[in-house]
């Protein structure tokens, strides 16, 4: 059997090598894109050591109530607290305050710093049947634990911010919420000014009463959320920053491209056919 020539036989083999790179480097970034979203999602700590309670990127501080009016049932969740800050990395300074306040930590101190303080939070195990294991005694509650205002530890949270010039600051209250009647004014007065400076505030509330829940809330305004301060091993609470258990944005991004490339595919990269023009 003979072949019939066919006229534009050059143009066709040059359109057919074009479908070929094409459907070659479709194919191979196909590929790529895939053992991509495979190895990252084989690497969990990639998105797991992301800072809890302060946004992407900003130097976090620490404002930490240790007034009289904390109690032993609220020490297990401030020690929940700062083991999950020293767990996640990051960088934070450290305010602690009752109706006094001073700076513990400078911004930019590493979080292991906060790991001794995670013993005084951390109800022992207990040795002896009939003896009931009680707190180890902070270096804080003979000297300086007293009265509580709340002003004191965010306007000098908010000082330090400033002076020290920190580009994103962010500050994170760790109280149960009670305040003296007296600081109302002023504690007013200093969350006015957060929201002027633009500084970020995240309230991790230690089992407040639901009275002052409700009028810390109405203090902050409906846009800042007051998170509970979970116990060791408590389920059904997840902090900012904490793993999600739906898909990673990344993820979904990766997806998209790998299905585009494949759209891209069908359209561009299909073999050449005989039909009517």
């Amino acid at each position: 059997m003979s072949a019939i020539p066919l006229g534009q036989a050059a143009t066709l083999a040059r359109v057919a090598a074009r479908t070929r790179l094409v459907r070659a480097l479709l194919g191979a970034a196909v590929v790529a894109l895939v053992l991509g979203c495979a190895a990252v999602a084989r690497r969990p700590q990639l998105h797991e050591r992301v800072q809890p309670y302060v946004p992407p990127g900003s130097a976090g501080i620490v404002v930490l109530d240790l007034s009289a009016s904390i109690s032993s049932d609220t020490y297990s969740r401030i020690g929940d607290t700062l083991r999950r800050l020293v767990a996640r990395g990051g960088r934070y300074g450290l305010v602690v305050y009752s109706d006094l306040a001073y700076e513990a930590l400078p911004p930019g101190t590493p979080a292991s710093a906060l790991a001794p303080l995670v013993r005084y939070f951390t109800l022992p195990a207990q040795t002896a049947p009939g003896i009931a294991p009680t707190f180890p005694t902070n270096p804080w509650s003979r000297n300086f634990t007293a009265g509580t205002r709340i002003s004191r530890g965010l306007e000098l949270a908010r000082t330090v911010a400033l002076e020290d010039g920190i580009a994103h600051p962010a500050v994170v209250l760790v109280s149960d919420l009670a305040d003296d009647p007296q600081d109302v004014k002023r504690l007013t007065s200093i969350l006015l000014a957060y929201r002027r400076d633009r500084i970020p505030l995240r309230v991790v509330a230690l089992n407040p009463s639901p009275d002052d829940a409700a009028f810390f809330q109405r203090l902050l305004g409906i846009g800042t959320a007051i998170l509970p301060a979970r116990l060791p091993g408590e389920q059904g609470y997840r902090a900012p920053g904490a793993p999600s258990a739906g898909l990673p944005s990344w993820l979904v991004a990766l997806t998209a491209c790998v299905a585009a490339l494949l759209a891209a595919h069908v359209l561009w990269g299909k073999r050449l056919r005989w039909g009517v023009a």
